[in-house]
């Protein structure tokens, strides 16, 4: 395992890069790189056959089992303690878990996917996050961002996401409207002025769903560009389902589709 190096004052210059990228999206951008915090989300990175460029910890982390295991698996990769005060100045979490990875974030394989998302000016992070956590685990190959929708690979997007970023091809400050126009399928999105229930749509084949803004939808633009609209059935007396909650609803009743419905017809 490599030397354990510590870093007591925060104005190591190591320790102040860290700190602008938990705290700044551009200082993501600039450096393509992210923290991911916490040992679930090392587990998935390593799971999808990447390499940290640096672990960072402090004192607990080497009572944790969890955490032991996985830096068993990094042991060739440099590590770093840090005093708990500027642990916590880079986690998020109230109670740190002990462990943080630095990270190159992932580039996108140059795909329009047969199963994708557009996500257009999506601002929660925790929205976002939980859209690619649905779309990870629905199994998307890929996902259009518009400039609009929050960072990505920031911390919180990060961890509502649960590792998902890590099985798919997410594209930043995507054209969405050149994408639509190229797309090698139907593209749909939800309305609640269509007539057409969404279990009545095709969902097979090449397919992407245009998810918008959480107040005011999808742009004329991209609206114009949207084949298919359709309805999603709410008998309960409410309105409509927050971004995050649709897409999953979107995204399985197409695994539906793909899967269940294609295997009825194979045993018929």
């Amino acid at each position: 395992m490599t030397e354990l190096k510590r870093i007591t004052s925060r104005d190591n210059p190591f320790f102040k890069s860290l700190l602008k990228l938990a705290a700044s999206s551009r200082a993501r951008r600039e450096a393509g790189q992210t923290l991911l915090d916490g040992p679930h989300l090392l587990r998935a990175f390593l799971d999808s056959g990447s390499r940290p460029l640096h672990l960072l910890q402090n004192d607990s982390a080497l009572r944790d089992a969890e955490i032991a295991e996985l830096l068993t698996r990094c042991a060739d990769i440099p590590r770093t303690l840090l005093d708990d005060a500027l642990f916590r100045q880079l986690s998020e979490l109230k109670t740190p878990n002990g462990l943080l990875a630095l990270i190159d974030i992932p580039a996108a394989a140059e795909t329009q996917g047969r199963f994708a998302l557009l996500l257009e000016d999506i601002q929660d992070p925790g929205n976002l996050g939980s859209i690619l956590r649905s779309a990870a685990a629905a199994g998307c190959d890929a996902v259009f961002l518009s400039p609009g929708c929050a960072d990505a690979w920031s911390p919180r997007v990060l961890r509502a996401a649960m590792g998902g970023h890590f099985a798919l091809n997410i594209h930043e400050s995507a054209d969405l409207i050149a994408i639509a126009r190229g797309f090698g399928g139907n593209i749909l999105a939800a309305s609640l002025r269509a007539d057409t229930p969404l279990y009545d749509c095709d969902l097979r084949g090449n397919l992407a769903f245009a998810i918008g803004n959480e107040g005011s939808g999808l742009s004329p633009q991209l609206q114009a560009a949207v084949q298919q609209r359709f309805i999603i059935p709410m008998p309960g007396k409410v309105e409509s389902l927050n971004a995050a909650a649709a897409t999953a609803v979107c995204l399985f009743e197409a695994v539906r589709q793909r899967l269940w419905v294609g295997l009825q017809s194979d045993s018929a």
